[in-house]
């Protein structure tokens, strides 16, 4: 019998970066470039046959560039178990931007131990590296293990690269992560299995009835039981 699971992702960045693009082309595989801008939140639906036993339900919340600077995203962020955080290779300001989304992200949502949803960072549009910015970025390795991501990818929209991979990845991570915790949780209550001893009441409703004194096979008190 299958499972299913609905995870909600979350894709945030700066204004133009792509990640309409990105969630058309994963979702829909398409791609145009004359999107409009995303104005407060959009989400699309993508369903996934993981495996023989579980169906992955995968929405995907399009978060608007502008959003950060407001206070809805505390209520775009709620239930998400995920993030995709996009950056626009050609553009250094929302690189610079990054931090500020993930401390957006840190400080308005958590998993329900209390922990940081787990984040992909995607430097998109790798197609335009001939007018790139990689000689000015960090090594992107050392910036995504030091900022908490759970690593990181160049993407491109228009060409369809790495975008399947990054998803998959940050998916693999979710599914992991709630399965360790749903075998933690069994092995846990199997540790302190309390064993209630079955009461017979028949037998007990016989004893009461055979009870010197008794005029009701209702017991005299306790009767707020």
């Amino acid at each position: 019998m299958q499972r299913e699971r609905l995870l909600k992702v979350l894709v945030v960045g700066d204004l133009g970066v792509g990640k309409t693009s990105i969630i058309k082309r994963y979702v829909h595989q398409v791609f145009s470039q004359h999107y409009r801008a995303t104005i407060g939140v959009d989400f699309a639906l993508k369903v996934l046959n993981w495996d023989k036993q579980t169906v992955v339900r995968l929405q995907l919340w399009d978060i608007a560039g502008q959003e950060r600077y407001g206070n809805m995203t505390r209520v775009y962020y709620r239930e998400a178990v995920g993030a995709l955080v996009v950056f626009d290779m050609t553009r250094l300001s929302t690189f610079q931007a990054v931090l500020k989304w993930k401390r957006d992200l840190d400080s308005k949502v958590t998993l329900s131990d209390g922990r940081p949803v787990p984040a992909v960072l995607l430097a998109n549009k790798c197609d335009h590296l001939s007018h790139g910015l990689c000689p000015k970025l960090p090594k992107l390795d050392n910036f995504a293990q030091d900022q908490g991501f759970l690593g990181w990818y160049e993407t491109s929209a228009k060409d369809n690269t790495n975008i399947d991979a990054a998803i998959t990845h940050l998916v693999k991570n979710i599914l992991s992560a709630e399965d360790d915790k749903l075998s933690t949780a069994r092995n846990e209550a199997g540790g302190n299995v309390i064993v209630l001893q079955r009461v017979d009441y028949s037998k007990k409703e016989k004893s009461l009835n055979g009870c010197a004194g008794c005029s009701s096979t209702k017991p005299r008190h306790g009767g707020n039981d």
